[in-house]
């Protein structure tokens, strides 16, 4: 009981901080490889990993064609469609500061839609949360908006359509994922939403890039941690927060990541961090922590 109370409380951190090196890796992964065709690489590799695990330990799947039907479904929005729409978007023109920005405005359309679709009550309180949240997000990547030209945005019309729809994807994969695959282990449904991811990736990725992957050890470091860090460790804990909590609670979350990885870019690439974002990241972790009180 002490470990799982721990792993309870740990969770979340180590969710947002796995998941926010997304945007790093996506960065160094657009040196080497076509986004969905890196993506389409991704998948099979977790696929490959999950696979052998799960029948060594006797994971549940999912009972019935329905329910198998709803775990790749779920693949399809929150990987497919999600991943698949924002790598492809940054890499034909929008930046990522603005991609962040449009990320952050799925918690509070999941805000807005989970009293119809979840029946969850979203007090006062908790949507204060969600907006202070969001304005922090809009302080931490204003450095980045004010240097956007015009012409540049009206060039990225279409991809910016893309990465809106890949927002609302993720969104509507989520409440998929907590009304339809409530039960089953995490690794089995992973393996299937995989599964579901490639359906729609590799068609699409035949259908529009050129399948350029060149092998380099910064291509394969990048593979590794998408693979073993981001399609495997981020998801499990992603799956677990949605099953054991309310969607809303487990997409406020989604507040912190942009945050995290403007240090991560500081870290990495020597982006600068002003006082500005500074404040702008404290402002957002109120928002989260109004926003996930019980």
């Amino acid at each position: 009981m002490p470990q799982r109370s721990l792993f309870v409380a740990v969770a979340p951190l180590l969710f947002v901080l796995i998941w926010s090196t997304g945007w790093i890796v996506a960065k160094f992964a657009s040196f080497d490889a076509d986004p969905l065709t890196f993506l389409v690489v991704r998948f099979v590799g977790a696929v490959i990993v999950l696979m052998p695990i799960t029948l060594v330990t006797g994971g549940a799947w999912p009972r019935g064609r329905t329910a198998i039907l709803h775990a790749m479904v779920s693949g399809v929005l929150l990987h497919g469609a999600y991943l698949g729409g924002v790598w492809w978007a940054i890499a034909h023109g929008v930046p990522a500061g603005l991609s962040a920005v449009i990320a952050a405005l799925q918690p509070l359309m999941t805000a807005a839609l989970a009293p119809l679709l979840s029946h969850e009550r979203i007090g006062w309180r908790r949507m204060a949360g969600f907006v202070v949240g969001f304005l922090g997000i809009v302080v931490v990547v204003s450095p980045k908006l004010a240097g956007l030209a015009g012409t540049a945005l009206s060039a990225a019309l279409v991809p910016l359509a893309v990465n809106v729809l890949a927002m609302a994807a993720v969104t509507v994969g989520t409440f998929w994922q907590k009304r339809f695959v409530p039960e089953g282990g995490l690794m089995p449904i992973a393996v299937l939403q995989y599964v579901g991811a490639l359906v729609v990736t590799v068609p699409a990725a035949l259908a529009i890039e050129d399948l350029h992957f060149a092998v380099t050890t910064s291509s394969l470091l990048t593979l590794a941690w998408s693979v073993l860090g981001l399609s495997i460790g981020a998801i499990a804990l992603l799956l677990h927060l949605i099953r054991c909590g309310e969607v809303s609670r487990a997409a406020a979350l989604i507040y912190l990541v942009p945050p995290t990885s403007a240090m991560e870019a500081w870290f990495f690439f020597g982006e600068t961090l002003s006082f500005v974002q500074v404040l702008g990241m404290i402002v957002t972790a109120c928002g989260v922590a109004l926003a996930s009180r019980r």
